[in-house]
């Protein structure tokens, strides 16, 4: 398997974006990667609050450890790109990591905040 650290959006429309990421790493293990995604697991309860300055910055400082590790960083495009994700981006360019963008395409260019409740 090929490890690979993805990026997709997580701020804004919380609910949909968490769904989003679950069928980004669903996707990527069906690729035969091995993905982590790691803005969908440090904000769970208890860990880090991306709503407070200090936690969100340590969470995208640890996720950029884990991602020069990586073989492949993947970018998930279908609801563009969110600040964090051009930040990551601007950092892999350094580091000369190798780069890919992905759609899912539909319905997820198209869903719901509802939607992606009602499809968990």
């Amino acid at each position: 398997m090929i490890l690979t650290f993805l990026e997709s959006p997580y701020a804004e429309d919380v609910r949909r974006n968490l769904a989003y990421v679950r069928a980004c790493l669903r996707d990527s293990l069906g690729r035969g990667e091995a993905p982590l995604a790691s803005h969908a697991l440090w904000i769970q309860p208890g860990v880090l609050d991306d709503a407070i300055t200090e936690q969100r910055r340590i969470g995208m400082e640890a996720g950029f450890a884990w991602a020069t590790h990586a073989q492949r960083l993947v970018f998930y495009l279908d609801f563009g790109w969110s600040n964090g994700m051009t930040i990551g981006l601007t950092r892999a360019k350094k580091s000369q990591a190798h780069i890919r963008t992905r759609t899912l395409g539909l319905p997820w260019s198209a869903i719901t905040a509802s939607d992606a409740e009602l499809s968990r």
